[in-house]
């Protein structure tokens, strides 16, 4: 059968798993590495037997069972024309390899054999996804099926994130009481406002200090992320696919696979999750290594307004300013000339493009940039030549179409003709064109999302559909990066960035909002798969004009670009973008290898974001301010991941050094803020830190530290 006691242990975690059996193995602990544990470890933590539910001992495992004697969430909800609604899965065998483990069982009763399998990477990252098999003639109707790991009591708060388009990801946090909480997405994409990183931890978490354990299910359409704590001492986290009414029924033979669920534990804040995320994501064979490009996207600055001449000048101007990828956006295929028509029509315009995208794709390659084409591949306006042709391709409950958004419909991709027809086109286009980069967009949730025809609900269909279509794409043309945008940042998790080279954060590139959104997405995705515009003074979304010091300061930490009219900026402006795109070529080695870090700042009018290399021997910090402060003049912050036994050489970084308002403008410059700067060692600067210059809302000032051996 296999070992009565398996433990994975990588980079300071352990999971202990007790299978004796007969049922399902059950998770003994999972937190901070132990020295390799035995039986003893199974007795001391084992439950008093005690309660009403069930005699014996409660055992609960990564999928709960009611015949436990959990009477909680749930791990697999489902049934058999109204039976095998309770399942009893006896354990079958245990294989263990270097990095993981396979739980098989069964339950013959229910006809139904179960795998699961746990995966602890390297950097402390656990992974677990299932696989259900009906054995038994009939169908099993599944309701969903949900992994679970079990955290201590002592969390007492969750942390997680809401939003809305504009507004991604923003966080929310609440007492981890007695009860069930439930996030589910229901919009067929990841959301606006998923979970997105379900948090447990210790009282007060913060940035840099605190235990939390964090879960995220990744899938790109319906999910949910559960939070649970029984009065029998249980409390857990999980997460899974979220499933419509009749949606996954197995027949005999047939084999349902959950998402990836992964799951973090840092005794160090909220630093400790992104840190084991980000070295999961960067150990990946197919993560960017290259260094990622300054893009310059055309939509702040033509929107569907597309002519050769106009572009041309733009990139001509991007060019000259050190942009390496030119995108070119929405507007250049079928009747597209604003949202309302078009979509699904994937030929160049003859009208606005009589010559094709050839000569357009010619001058930027001359300009030594690489170009790129926005798409919506997955999305269909009633107003196009596809939809007149094929009305049935369109997804629909059957009898009605769902009410449109932004004028359109979704494209039913699990149709094997309409699949084809988009593989064909977007194919054919990476053929003819010299395309480096796909935008590829998202552009309305999911409403009755049903198969035409049969009306049954098809969102899992879809999901899985479209990871095909991208792995397709991917395999023909191995060299086009892709990215994921759905309006904004509808569209971001792991499973997406399987077959996806960087995220678009928000369609919102307003800096004072970015600093949020772009925080919090990095609480998951390293910097470099993370697209953050500079946009034009006056933003497009919110109306706020910001100066170009906090756009850009803000910007520089991800992966850069710029999405304004270049032709109508000064000299003065171009001048101050190009040295701003050319710290960021300078510093992105930095940016998108080390160490993401956030200060626990006591003042809230002020954040301190910095990357510190790898071997600690440099970072750059931003000091940002959102407000002004409570404290006249503020007070001081330590910046942190510095190695406490080195001296470092630290100074403003220009042009990041004038934050258009700090200190010296109010007569009395700060003695650090001078190109001289100071020198300390790693200790003092993480312990007493440096004076917070008095900025004006809205301002950046960046920050480099060198070691005294580096500088």
């Amino acid at each position: 059968m296999g070992p009565e006691l398996v433990h994975l242990s990588a980079a300071g975690v352990s999971l202990v798993l007790d299978c004796r059996g007969p049922g399902l193995p059950t998770v003994a602990h999972w937190g901070t590495a132990l020295d390799e544990p035995g039986a003893d470890l199974l007795r001391a933590t084992a439950a008093q037997p005690i309660g009403f539910s069930v005699d014996g001992a409660v055992r609960v495992s990564p999928l709960p069972e009611q015949s436990a004697g959990w009477l909680g969430a749930p791990g697999l909800a489902g049934h058999r024309d109204g039976r095998a609604w309770a399942t009893a899965f006896a354990l079958t065998g245990i294989e263990r390899d270097a990095g993981g483990v396979r739980i098989s069982a069964t339950d013959p009763a229910a006809g139904l054999d179960l795998g699961i399998d746990l995966e602890l990477h390297s950097s402390g990252v656990l992974r677990g996804r299932a696989a259900l098999t009906s054995t038994a003639p009939g169908t099993y109707w599944l309701e969903h099926l949900t992994l679970f790991l079990p955290v201590p009591e002592h969390t007492t708060e969750l942390l997680d994130f809401t939003g809305h388009h504009l507004r991604e990801r923003q966080p929310q946090r609440t007492a981890f009481t007695h009860g069930l909480r439930v996030r589910e997405n229901r919009t067929g994409r990841t959301g606006y406002d998923s979970a997105y990183l379900l948090c447990a931890g210790t009282a007060g978490f913060g940035n840099r200090h605190g235990e939390v354990w964090a879960v995220h299910t990744a899938f790109s359409g319906g999910a949910r992320s559960v939070a649970e704590r029984t009065y029998h001492g249980w409390s857990a986290l999980g997460g899974g696919e979220l499933l419509l009414p009749g949606e996954v029924g197995l027949g005999q033979g047939e084999t349902y696979r959950t998402p990836w669920t992964y799951a973090v534990h840092s005794t160090t804040g909220l630093d400790g999750v992104s840190s084991r995320f980000h070295q999961y994501l960067r150990s990946r064979p197919h993560h960017p290594t290259t260094p990622r490009p300054v893009v310059v996207n055309t939509w702040e600055a033509v929107y569907f307004d597309h002519d050769l001449a106009r572009l041309t000048e733009l990139a001509k101007a991007a060019a000259a300013i050190g942009a390496e990828r030119f995108v070119l956006d929405d507007g250049w295929f079928g009747s597209r000339r604003d949202d309302t028509s078009g979509l699904g029509d994937w030929f160049v315009s003859p009208q606005v493009w009589p010559d094709g995208l050839g000569p357009l794709v010619r001058v930027v390659r001359e300009l030594g940039m690489e170009f790129g084409l926005w798409v919506e591949p997955e999305m269909i306006n009633p107003d196009s030549e596809l939809a007149r042709a094929h009305p049935d391709w369109i997804m629909a409950t059957g009898d009605r179409l769902p009410r449109p958004a932004r004028h359109q419909q979704v494209l039913d991709l699990a149709r094997p003709d309409a699949y084809a027809y988009l593989l064909e086109r977007l194919d054919a286009l990476l053929t003819e064109y010299d395309i480096a980069y796909l935008k590829w967009d998202h552009n309305r949730d999911l409403v009755e999302a049903g198969h035409p025809g049969t009306g049954r609900a098809g969102v899992h269909d879809q999901t899985h559909a479209v990871y095909r279509l991208l792995d397709e794409l991917r395999a023909r043309h191995p060299g086009v990066e892709i990215e994921s945008c759905s309006s904004g940042g509808g569209r971001v998790d792991l499973e997406i960035l399987e077959r996806t080279d960087r995220v678009w954060a928000s369609d919102c590139i307003d800096a004072h909002e970015r600093v949020a959104i772009q925080r919090w997405t990095s609480l998951l995705i390293p910097l470099e798969l993370i697209g953050s515009h500079i946009g034009a003074p006056l933003c497009h979304t919110t109306h706020r004009e910001l100066p170009l010091s906090m756009r850009a300061g803000t910007a520089i930490f991800g992966h850069l670009g710029i999405e304004w009219d270049l032709t109508g900026a000064s000299a003065e402006e171009l001048a101050e973008l190009g040295r701003w795109v050319a710290l960021y070529k300078q510093l992105r080695p930095l940016l998108h290898t080390g160490t993401l870090v956030h200060a626990d700042v006591a003042d809230p009018a002020y954040r301190v974001t910095g990357v510190v290399a790898a071997d600690r021997s440099a970072a750059v910090y931003a000091v940002i301010a959102t407000a002004t402060s409570a404290s006249y003049p503020p007070g001081t912050v330590g910046l942190p991941g510095l190695d406490p036994a080195r001296t470092y050489h630290v100074r403003p970084q220009p042009p990041g050094d004038v934050a258009d308002g700090n200190a010296a403008a109010w007569g009395a410059a700060l003695p650090w803020c001078t190109p001289q700067g100071v020198r300390l060692n790693g200790r003092t600067l993480g312990t007493v830190g440096l004076r917070l210059p008095v900025l004006y809302p809205d301002r950046v000032l960046l920050v480099r530290v060198s070691s005294v051996e580096e500088a």
